[in-house]
């Protein structure tokens, strides 16, 4: 008929359709184990199979929803991002400057690979106290103990990174005239940032556990306090709002360095295709 429009179904529209409806599919299979055990949570905890500190999801949804209107949630978690995403930034940025420095400079190397090598294995929680007692109680002792937890995976791998460039790249880019600035900026550290998006990773996990860690120590606000004043009160409705609210932003924090390293690393993606 004149007034209809065809239906397209050539090969790349069918291809197309299978590419959505398997998507679709195993989107419907990944969620489907979490949302069995989500309702298998619920009817326990109903049935009073599980102890009462196992509160059931419909309890903690509706005591986040509360604690979201009455704001409580966005207090406490605002200035627990603060502390997180500064200190990540700071550590994360100097980790990358000084692994990239390091790689460069021989005399750097063998001066900062001991020095590395000596304190990463400390556990950053012992050095709280003292940057309590250093910089005080506030939020510079919070974001200062985040900074240095994140500075190490972030040197070690700017510094791998930046030492396993294929030697024939810089040859072929001092060949063409280029300085030693021009290469570490256009051959180095290009050819560096895969390995450093995946110590950015690690960094940024670090960030959100050394935040609990800093909060649940000595602060009053943020998502580690509100776990402490809950387990005090015995909220425990509350104590897995808090749980669940730093595991859901550190999941989109993750998602969202995982989308910049996909558009700064995009003709890897299109060459693994």
């Amino acid at each position: 008929m004149s007034g209809m429009t065809a239906i397209d179904l050539g090969p790349d529209s069918l291809r197309d359709r299978g590419f959505l409806h398997r998507g679709a599919v195993r989107s419907l299979r990944f969620a489907a184990i979490p949302c069995a055990l989500i309702a298998l949570w619920e009817v326990l905890a109903r049935t009073g199979v599980l102890p009462g500190y196992l509160v059931g999801p419909s309890t903690i949804f509706a005591t986040a929803v509360e604690m979201v209107t009455s704001g409580e949630l966005w207090t406490h978690l605002s200035v627990s991002l603060v502390r997180c995403y500064s200190g990540f930034a700071l550590g994360a940025s100097l980790g990358i400057a000084a692994g990239l420095i390091a790689a460069m400079s021989p005399v750097l190397r063998s001066l900062c690979d001991p020095l590395v090598s000596l304190s990463y294995p400390v556990p950053k929680v012992a050095m709280l106290p003292i940057l309590m007692v250093w910089l005080g109680l506030g939020d510079a002792s919070k974001i200062a103990i985040i900074a240095l937890s994140c500075f190490y995976p972030a040197y070690i791998s700017a510094y791998q990174g930046a030492l396993s460039v294929n030697p024939v790249l810089i040859w072929a880019a001092r060949t063409f005239g280029a300085n030693r600035v021009r290469i570490f900026l256009r051959v180095i550290v290009p050819a560096a940032l895969p390995s450093i998006f995946a110590g950015l990773r690690v960094a940024l996990g670090l960030a959100f556990i050394l935040l609990f860690a800093a909060e649940m120590v000595s602060a009053n606000t943020g998502l580690g306090y509100l776990i402490v004043q809950a387990q005090l009160f015995q909220r425990f409705d509350i104590m897995f709002v808090a749980v669940a609210t730093i595991g859901l932003f550190g999941f989109a924090s993750d998602r969202v360095l995982l989308a910049i390293q996909r558009r700064q690393l995009a003709y890897q993606f299109h060459a693994a295709r």
